[in-house]
């Protein structure tokens, strides 16, 4: 059966209620009626039904006085449900605190879905640096991040080479790698030494070193990072200490699926 006549199955509702949830994020926590349908590009009527729908199911909640919607917690379950089914992050809880108090650095592991990587555990420091402690279920871009760069790193070169086709190279700091050429030189050096290193490419002032892990059959499955403010880690304590202590536990839970 072809993709055409595949389409054929889609259930538009069902598309148009996700498409509405991930409208929501840390820069538009709560949306009018009026703003959910210019971003459908549609009239106010067709999204109301929607609305009503997620707000029935208990996954929008509506101000009775602005009339704004927000999500409510009740959407994590769609996302913990996934989660719960993986066994990484409990394993590597342990390993993610011992990363975390060796290096002084909140650790995170974090999975690649599409051009985004998703995180999936973590280690929080207790500093209030906004990009230290992303939160379990963040989406950040693969291609402006360590933990991103080491997933796109060791991937099969054909599957590379349509990811990053597909992504839009925008710069988020005047560090960010917006030209193909330069962004995939770096993922071969990424590739060759066994680690990525950011700084000051998704937010200025934060430096993130990661290192791959593996599957049982080889293959890139998920990836383990630190991130602190730059001057944390000057250029003895990254070689010295940080790297190091990164590729060790990315070692040890890529055993994990041997």
């Amino acid at each position: 059966m072809s993709k055409t006549e595949k389409d054929r199955y889609l259930s538009n509702s069902l598309i148009r209620g996700l498409e509405i949830l991930k409208m929501f994020d840390a820069a538009h926590s709560t949306l009018s009626l009026a703003e959910i349908a210019a971003k459908m590009g549609v009239s106010r009527t067709v999204p109301f039904r929607f609305l009503y729908t997620l707000q029935n199911l208990g996954y929008l909640y509506q101000d009775e006085v602005t009339k704004r919607y927000q999500l409510t917690p009740k959407v994590m379950e769609l996302g913990f449900a996934y989660l719960s089914t993986l066994q990484l992050p409990e394993l590597a809880r342990p390993y993610l605190e011992k990363l975390r108090d060796n290096t002084n650095a909140s650790a995170h592991i974090g999975i690649l879905d599409g051009t985004q990587v998703v995180y999936i555990a973590r280690a929080a420091t207790a500093n209030n640096f906004s990009t230290l402690n992303v939160m379990i279920g963040s989406r950040l871009p693969a291609y402006a991040t360590a933990i991103g760069k080491a997933l796109l790193a060791f991937l099969p070169d054909q599957q590379l080479d349509e990811l990053i086709a597909s992504i839009d190279l925008q710069a988020y700091t005047s560090q960010t790698k917006t030209f193909v050429p330069e962004l995939k030189s770096e993922l071969e050096l990424i590739r060759k030494n066994g680690y990525a290193i950011s700084n000051g490419e998704l937010e200025i002032g934060v430096c993130s070193v990661a290192a791959p892990i593996f599957d049982h059959t080889g293959q890139i499955s998920a990836a383990v990072n630190v991130a602190a403010p730059i001057n944390a880690f000057d250029q003895e304590i990254l070689s010295t200490k940080v790297i190091p202590a990164v590729r060790e536990t990315a070692m040890v839970l890529s055993g994990y699926g041997r």
